[in-house]
């Protein structure tokens, strides 16, 4: 029987299959930075406020000044931002503000509502600043969709990496975000996610191997669990004796250990991200940034987010950024500051 079950080409958004509603992956090639921390380049002919085109290498996305995302709602799910290279800016609704990228994970419960922006700061004002970065949506069970807005910060120190080595050889090297892998545990999920449910079998895992690297993949612990894999670098891999290539996604078997290989004969080590989880099961119901279980549930969202703005947005601007300084850290909504290297601690005044 084979291990891939259905394959799917690779766009600049992933299928994904429930309990994971959306992926994406940002790579772009961005230039030096100026002292707005932008791109010291001209805009000309890009459709600024919605530049999604990759022209010369990278987007502005929905920025004027600085890359990224300004000011906007979500409801009903979460955003995980796994970032590789550069950093992101987030200010939102309650008035938290984080500075996060370089191997962190950002993890979101939008819940019954929260207004953020997530800016992509260009701090290299001599030389490029390539940005990498997947934002994940995880879909909430219906009796978590109200919960209370919480974000939690899985820092790149904290989060645990599986080594692959065989026989003296290094073979490759596993990103462990979600979901225990062979002992190794990364931090909780917001204590509301669907992943915080022992049974949801959730996994998000990065896996990296070298040419002609090999590891073998574990079972699923329910035998509901959906798995995805998307080998977005490198030239392919065999799953057991099913070829994946580039640039592609499949829906993988779960059901028992599959054995990962990659391309012996290529130059370069294959990457793949790895999405798996027990389905929510429950009807879904999207539109934009809001994701329900019924048409009433989007109706309510709009209503509620016309009449309170979820709070309110506390910042000067709709695309805040968070100086010139490239110190990673979180400050919550209740002022304790956190950061890599320290624990939690009150917030200096002024």
């Amino acid at each position: 029987m084979s291990t891939i079950l259905q394959r799917v080409p690779l766009g600049f958004q992933w299928p994904t299959v429930d309990p994971f509603l959306f992926c994406v992956h940002h790579l772009d090639e961005y230039p030096i930075g100026n002292e707005l921390l932008g791109p010291a380049a001209s805009l000309d002919g890009r459709e600024i406020g919605s530049d999604f085109e990759a022209r010369d290498g990278w987007r502005m996305y929905h920025g004027h000044e600085v890359p990224g995302f300004p000011q906007h709602p979500h409801r009903g799910f979460e955003t995980v931002t796994y970032v590789r290279q550069g950093l992101v800016d987030h200010s939102d609704s309650l008035g938290a503000a984080a500075r996060y990228g370089r191997g962190d994970v950002q993890w979101l419960t939008a819940g019954s509502g929260i207004v953020h922006a997530e800016m992509f700061p260009l701090l290299e004002s001599q030389r490029p600043n390539p940005a990498e970065l997947f934002q994940i949506w995880v879909n909430l069970a219906r009796a978590d969709k109200m919960a209370d807005p919480f974000f939690t910060m899985l820092w790149a120190e904290d989060i645990p990496h599986l080594i692959i080595d065989r026989e003296g050889r290094r073979h490759g090297e596993i990103t462990v975000i979600a979901g225990t892998l062979e002992g190794l545990a990364p931090p909780p999920p917001p204590p509301d996610s669907w992943a915080s449910r022992v049974d949801s079998d959730l996994a998000i895992w990065h896996v990296v191997l070298q040419p002609g690297g090999s590891w073998i993949m574990p079972a699923a612990t329910s035998t509901e669990t959906v798995r995805m894999a998307y080998l977005f670098a490198g030239s392919g891999a065999d799953f057991d004796q099913d070829r994946l290539l580039s640039a592609t996604g499949a829906h993988v078997r779960s059901d028992r250990p599959v054995t990962v290989k990659a391309d012996p004969d290529s130059p370069d080590e294959v990457q793949i991200l790895i999405l798996q989880g027990r389905p929510i099961s429950e009807p879904v119901a999207q539109y934009g940034p809001f994701v329900m279980n019924d048409r009433a549930g989007i109706e309510q969202a709009f209503a509620d987010y016309r009449q309170t703005g979820f709070g309110g947005w506390p910042w000067h601007r709709d695309d805040p950024t968070h100086g010139h300084e490239p110190l990673r850290f979180a400050r919550r909504p209740d002022g304790l500051i956190e950061t890599p290297s320290r624990s939690q601690e009150p917030a200096e005044s002024g």
